[in-house]
């Protein structure tokens, strides 16, 4: 693979670099790490290890060059690892390329970039992920079986939160500038950061599709230009109703994301805090707490699952299952097979075309005085 970002400074492109490799199948082979030649250079040679001549200074020559390597030599795909407003140029010169693209969320800038990168996507045939990791825990692909299986009936109510603290004052630095800055990040702060987690969350888990909305953003530290709290009342297709909630300002939490879902004949809750437990609600009967690698488990949270149980697997391991199903998924594309229903277990474009939606509609309705938006 290759990454464009994630160089000096990055949170998330070291990240990537550990979850694509965690299982043996993925290598990091060039970069473009920084919008700086010499930093990119630097960031190739000295925190990712990387021959001089696999560093480049911009992703256009990493493309080109690449591009005319004798296929076993090249790059198969590309990791985009940047703020959001440059997720849209890179890709689409990614596709036009020929290259398979694992993106950041959200997807791009704009909500018109992410319908033509779709229309891109399905012109070129290539695969498209967009890393909304948290779908690889294995408690959520659990309570996702759960929900599916008509365990609880018809859903009535989903509550999901997703509660940080880190931007509780006017603080500065290179993952705060960019994401508290319209330019780079969106048109939402809180929301296009986090909360676009919690939309896709919940939508993954319970198969309900938003339909409209209402929402109330806050930016509550003097001066900030985008939101850094929000709530949103949820009215889904299939009659529920739900509430999601997100904020940047909630002093003391961490990276609070929790999921809590109700149906006609029981209910579950599960917390990335505690993400190896799942905890399962009926009504007439003491709750469940089932645990990642525990026995009867769906196949789907056995296959998500590496260790035993009682060997706690979390945030690199989540990510690390997307990318692992990509990489069965490309190993098809590669040779000319179909992949399996299982293998594209991941979100897509699509999913990312979605993400952007809800976000244009929570901005849009929080303007407007709490106005209901349809997606």
């Amino acid at each position: 693979m290759g990454m464009v970002g994630g160089g000096e400074g990055a949170f998330i492109g070291p990240v990537h670099r550990m979850a694509a490799e965690l299982d043996g199948e993925i290598e990091l082979v060039c970069g473009a790490f920084a919008s700086d030649p010499e930093r990119s250079m630097r960031s190739g040679r000295d925190i990712y290890g990387l021959a001089r001549e696999r560093c480049y200074p911009d992703y256009e020559e990493m493309f080109a060059v690449e591009a005319a390597r004798p296929p076993q030599a090249q790059m198969q795909f590309v990791v985009i690892a940047t703020p959001n407003h440059i997720h849209y140029p890179v890709a689409k010169a990614a596709l036009e390329a020929g290259f398979h693209v694992v993106c950041d969320k959200p997807v791009t800038h704009r909500l018109e970039e992410a319908e033509h990168l779709a229309e891109l996507v399905s012109r070129s045939g290539l695969l498209f992920v967009l890393t909304h990791n948290y779908t690889g825990y294995p408690m959520v692909k659990e309570a996702r079986n759960l929900v599916r299986s008509g365990a609880f009936g018809s859903i009535r109510r989903v509550v999901c939160e997703y509660l940080q603290g880190w931007l509780a004052e006017d603080v500065s630095n290179k993952q705060a500038d960019w994401r508290t800055d319209p330019e780079r990040a969106g048109v939402a702060g809180c929301f296009g950061d986090i909360g676009s987690h919690g939309e896709n969350l919940l939508e993954y888990v319970t198969d309900l599709k938003i339909v409209e909305l209402c929402a109330d953003l806050s930016s509550f530290v003097p001066g900030r230009q985008l939101d850094d709290d929000g709530n949103v009342l949820l009215r889904f297709g299939s009659g529920a109703k739900g509430i999601l909630f997100a904020s940047q300002v909630a002093v003391g939490e961490e990276n609070g994301l929790r999921l809590r879902v109700y149906g006609e004949r029981g209910g579950l809750e599960w917390s990335q805090t505690e993400p190896n437990s799942l905890i399962v609600r009926w009504p007439d009967r003491p709750y469940e707490v089932r645990r990642t690698g525990g026995s009867g488990l769906s196949a789907a949270a056995l296959n998500a699952t590496r260790l035993p149980a009682g060997h706690p697997e979390g945030y690199l391991e989540a990510f690390a299952v997307l990318y692992r199903n990509f990489a069965s998924a490309l190993r098809a594309t590669l040779s000319g097979t179909d992949p399996n229903p299982e293998m594209l277990d991941f979100p897509t474009i699509d999913d990312g075309v979605r993400g952007m939606r809800f976000i244009s509609a929570v901005v849009t309705s929080s303007a407007r005085g709490g106005q209901w938006m349809s997606l």
